[in-house]
């Protein structure tokens, strides 16, 4: 049963890779084929975030009574359907467009909540690391998707034409798989999560600070990558759009290496060689000589920020099941993910400001040192023994409990 719910919330992480890749890679499309102007661009963008928190948020409270995996069947479809309506409209349907990237983004928040208080539940349920591999899947996803929309875009086809086939392959899949979700134990009546046993903000905040500088450090290699490589770097237009590429496969390679390392070495190793590593990359991009150099700090961003975003999920599960038992573990990382939107929101017009105001080259340094501040909270990833059958995911754990034969 274990395998089974394994490989269907891979597939699920997939699922949503590939349907959040061909939304942020085919902008420039949706925007000509409404006629979305420059100004107000930026504000659709937001919404979605904004909206994603929202549905984490909401997702919080839903989990008290109805279990992660029901809102996670019903959730991808959604945002799959939601992806199929942005193409769907035409030129000037600018409610259309809200609507449809609305419903996308209030889904998103639900099903990334979701996903992942499943992925932590197995993992509890293996009793060894395997967060990271449901986000190497969630990684191999953003390179097919971002691979399809190359081709969609290429072959100048309408957005309906590109996402149709893409949704009608996907849905029925991840329904299909949504039978073997698993759940994680159900929470006491006297200790569910939002009541007593809800783990407090001041134990989930070093981990929230970490998730928010993470994903200020991603958003800054999506957003910047491509204009930093040609304007700063001096690189062509065709090799501005090799960056991301590279960041994207380097990525995929340290969440699929992550979790023998969390295994062999701890958490709290793996996480400081990741901000070291991150850190490392951005340094490299900001002094950088020329494109070809930049791409060897791409690389080292990839392989370094890989592995900070699903051990903090990891951790705050963890710490919330290890000080209040079942049920609490859920509505941490529904909390938790929130930030996930906050280092997005933040990232982009942070070094897009610093960029006009200063020095690109001087703006990466800002993602590096917040990347660093992470070796500080570092120990916030410690298993610590608790009172529901001490900790687990330590350095050389055995492979213990139902899953020690899983996939």
């Amino acid at each position: 049963m274990l395998r089974r719910g394994r490989a269907s919330l891979a597939f699920g992480f997939f699922a949503q890779g590939v349907a959040f890749a061909l939304l942020v890679t085919r902008i420039p499309a949706v925007q000509d084929r409404y006629g979305v102007s420059d100004a107000l661009l930026p504000v659709f963008l937001a919404a979605v975030p904004l909206l994603a928190g929202a549905g984490s948020v909401a997702t919080e409270r839903l989990v008290r009574r109805v279990r992660p995996s029901r809102l996670l069947r019903w959730s991808q479809p959604v945002v799959l359907l939601a992806l199929l309506g942005v193409g769907a409209g035409g030129h000037g349907q600018m409610a259309g467009l809200a609507v449809a990237l609305g419903v996308f983004g209030l889904a998103v928040g639900a099903l990334d909540a979701s996903m992942n208080m499943l992925g932590v539940s197995l993992q509890r349920s293996y009793g060894r690391s395997i967060m990271l591999g449901f986000h190497a899947a969630y990684s191999l996803g953003g390179i097919v998707g971002a691979s399809l929309a190359w081709v969609g875009a290429r072959g100048q086809l309408a957005l309906w034409v590109s996402y149709l086939p893409v949704v009608a392959v996907l849905l029925p899949a991840a329904l299909a798989g949504s039978r073997w979700y698993v759940d994680g134990e159900p929470a006491p009546a006297a200790g569910r999560a939002g009541e007593r046993g809800a783990a407090g903000f001041p134990l989930l905040l070093p981990l929230c600070l970490v998730m928010t500088f993470a994903y200020i450090g991603d958003s800054t290699v999506s957003n910047w990558s491509a204009k930093y490589v040609k304007d700063v770097l001096g690189g062509s237009e065709q090799l501005a759009t090799v960056p991301y590429n590279v960041y994207m496969l380097t990525t995929l390679v340290g969440r699929a290496l992550g979790d023998f390392g969390v295994r062999r070495f701890g958490a709290v190793a793996v996480v400081r060689l990741g901000a070291l590593v991150g850190a490392g990359g951005f340094a490299v991009v900001a002094v950088a000589p020329g494109a070809w150099a930049g791409m060897l700090g791409f690389t080292l961003l990839g392989l370094g920020l890989s592995v900070l975003v699903p051990q903090t999920f990891a951790a705050a599960g963890r710490h919330a099941f290890e000080q209040h038992g079942p049920g609490a573990s859920d509505a941490a990382i529904a909390r938790l993910n929130v930030f996930n939107y906050v280092g997005f929101l933040i990232g982009s017009p942070l070094v897009g400001a610093l960029g006009d105001a200063w020095s690109y080259r001087g703006a990466m340094l800002v993602p590096m040192v917040l990347v660093l501040v992470t070796l500080a909270y570092a120990r916030s990833f410690a298993a610590q023994p608790d009172r529901y059958g001490g900790g687990h995911e330590r350095p050389r754990t055995a492979d213990v409990g139902r899953g020690s034969n899983g996939l």
